[in-house]
This record gives C-alpha cells, sequence and structure tokens, in this order.
C-alpha cells in the first residue's frame, strides 16, 4: 500500500486534498534532503477531512523549491483515500490515527503500513515527529504529547502554551514514534481555518530551523492532562429529545473547549426512559461515567469540576470518534 518517493511531484504543490489519490494512488512517504541531514518526520492527512498541514507544507515546501531545506523532510501523506471523500475515514477502513504500532485493533494492510513507517523512521533516527490535525470542534490551537520528557515539552511550547498530555486512545501516532524520537501533535482548529494553517507553517519553519532540543526553555506551557474520553454508544439516537431520539447535547459547550466546566452544569437532555446514554471511559478503559455525571430532571448534569476538549455536536465525528474528553490541569516539576 506504501509509496515511497525522494522527491515531490509537481502536481502535489497545488493539488486540493479530494485530488492527491488521483496521482498518488497509495499513501505516500517522501524523503527529501536538508542541509542538516537527520530528518524531521511530518505526517498529514491521517485523518482525510483534516487538511490544515497538507496546505501548510505545501506553501512550505514551494518556498524551498530554489533552495535546500534547513533540515531532510520525511513527509507522510496518509489517508488519500478519505480525503478524496472528504471523510475522517471510510466507512470499510480503520481510523489511520488508531493503528499505529501500540494499537489494539484487528491486523489489516493498513496496519501493516504504519508499522513499515515506523520501521522505516526508526532507522532514520529523526529529529522529531510532529503530526498536524484539526478539531470538528471549536478550540484553541494546542499541542498534544504522549511522554512527559523535556524534549517534547520544549517542542510542543514552540506552538502553543497550552498542551495535553494523553496516553488513550492507543495506536496514534505520536505515541508510536515518542519511542524513539521527541514527538507532538499540534491540534490546528477547524479545517479551512487559514489561521490554523499560517500558524502550522509558522511552527514548521522554526522547528525546522532548530538545531536541537536541549537548550530550550518550556516554563510557559499550560499543562493538561486527559482523564476521560466520553464515547456514545452505537445504540442511542442523537438529536433532540423526543420518542424517536435518546439524547441531545448541549450545544453551549462547543464555546467550552479549554475551560473549566462548572458541577451542575448540563451535558445533555436525555429521555428518561433509557439509561446509559453515554459512556466516560478512563485513561485505563474503566467505566468511569458515574465519577462525572449524573441524571437530574431529564438531564445528564457534571457532577465535578472538569475542563473540556474537542467538544463537538456533530454526529458523524462523534459516531467515528468521541463526544469529547475531560481533562484536568497538570503541573509538571
Amino acid at each position: 500500500m506504501l509509496n515511497e518517493m525522494t522527491s515531490i511531484p509537481e502536481e502535489f504543490l497545488s493539488a486540493r486534498a479530494e485530488e492527491l489519490q488521483s496521482f498518488l494512488k497509495n499513501p505516500t512517504l517522501f524523503h527529501l534532503g536538508g542541509i542538516n541531514p537527520q530528518p524531521l518526520f511530518i505526517s498529514t492527512l491521517l485523518h482525510g477531512n483534516e487538511t490544515t498541514g497538507l496546505y501548510a507544507i505545501q506553501r512550505l515546501l514551494k518556498k524551498y523549491r530554489q533552495q535546500p531545506l534547513p533540515r531532510a523532510i520525511s513527509l507522510f501523506v496518509g489517508n488519500i483515500a478519505a480525503a478524496a471523500e472528504n471523510q475522517r475515514h471510510l466507512d470499510s477502513q480503520d481510523d489511520y490515527n488508531r493503528i499505529w504500532p501500540g494499537s489494539h485493533h484487528r491486523d489489516s494492510p493498513e496496519k501493516d503500513m504504519m508499522q513499515a513507517v515506523t520501521r522505516i523512521m526508526r532507522k532514520k533516527k529523526p529529529f522529531a515527529s510532529i503530526d498536524i490535525h484539526n478539531n470538528t470542534g471549536r478550540n484553541p490551537h494546542y499541542a498534544c504529547i504522549n511522554i512527559l520528557n523535556p524534549h517534547g515539552l520544549v517542542l510542543a511550547s514552540k506552538f502553543s502554551d497550552i498542551a495535553v498530555y494523553f496516553t488513550s486512545p492507543k495506536g496514534v501516532q505520536s505515541s508510536a514514534f515518542s519511542e524513539f524520537c521527541p514527538s507532538v501533535v499540534l491540534e490546528c482548529g477547524q479545517s479551512g481555518d487559514r489561521s490554523g494553517e499560517d500558524h502550522a507553517l509558522a511552527y514548521l519553519e522554526t522547528v525546522l530551523q532548530l538545531e536541537d532540543l536541549s537548550a530550550q526553555n518550556s516554563s510557559n506551557l499550560k499543562l493538561y492532562h486527559t482523564v476521560a474520553r466520553v464515547i456514545l454508544p452505537q445504540t442511542v439516537s442523537l438529536g433532540e429529545v423526543n420518542a424517536n431520539n435518546d439524547i441531545c447535547l448541549n450545544s453551549r459547550l462547543e464555546d467550552k473547549n479549554f475551560h473549566q466546566i462548572c458541577p451542575g452544569t448540563e451535558f445533555a437532555a436525555i429521555n428518561p426512559a433509557r439509561d446509559k446514554l453515554v459512556l466516560v471511559s478512563s485513561e485505563s478503559d474503566e467505566d468511569v461515567t458515574d465519577e462525572y455525571l449524573m441524571v437530574e430532571n431529564d438531564k445528564l448534569i457534571f457532577k465535578k469540576s472538569v475542563t473540556l476538549s474537542m467538544f463537538t455536536t456533530c454526529e458523524k465525528a462523534i459516531r467515528q470518534d468521541c463526544i469529547c474528553y475531560f481533562m484536568e490541569e497538570l503541573r509538571v516539576g
């Protein structure tokens, strides 16, 4: 399934995400030379409808068409089949950011491909790994890390003064690469927002110029720890609560990502005839729903203070991933 190339096709530099499959045919790992030969690994389109990374990288490569890159780049362009349909992933596919080494997903050709990319890059000893994503809900731009080490924290702090540490879900690219190089996920707001593209481009240019990460400072970083993931069971119907629907999420929470939510705040209106309408799962996959939410007057109510991230009411995104994450602030040092 995997292409490997040592140059960028001319049409790549101006193609829209939905056009890539017509000439790349398969997910592609590009190896591009630079003045510093230790490569920076960049991945984009692990989710086909998250296009900010692609357009930022195109702008970066256009800038260096007539001059050498400051540092070599290994660029992985992922789910181009889903990008052609403007989907996170196709219904026939696993999520491309859940099948890297460490994944609990079933074996598949795509999972084998991610093993191959990891194996190739481990041998190249990358300077750092950057995986570029977008959010469905409204969120500030922030970075994510999977290991609390100084170099990873510095890498995150170069993008934003907000970072999220998480260890679940499993099988994500950044976690797999964290075993052999500093790794970060960039969450660049919503697809199509030019500010996210500008921000990702500026960040990539900064990191390409860095000689090392050891002499840097990350004291400006406000760090959160993901403590739970909120999932909608497949048997639960979403929409205005009536005889046909089970749960209606509080849409006002979409503006409360990275804000602390107070106890007593409404999470959703519910059909009182149904139970177990959401599942709050801890990082160790335990059901902790009753720790965070309770039923009161046909509503799900927060029992304790928590900080939200990635809250969305988009049903497609919810069905393919989750409603949101719950976080707590983490103090390091």
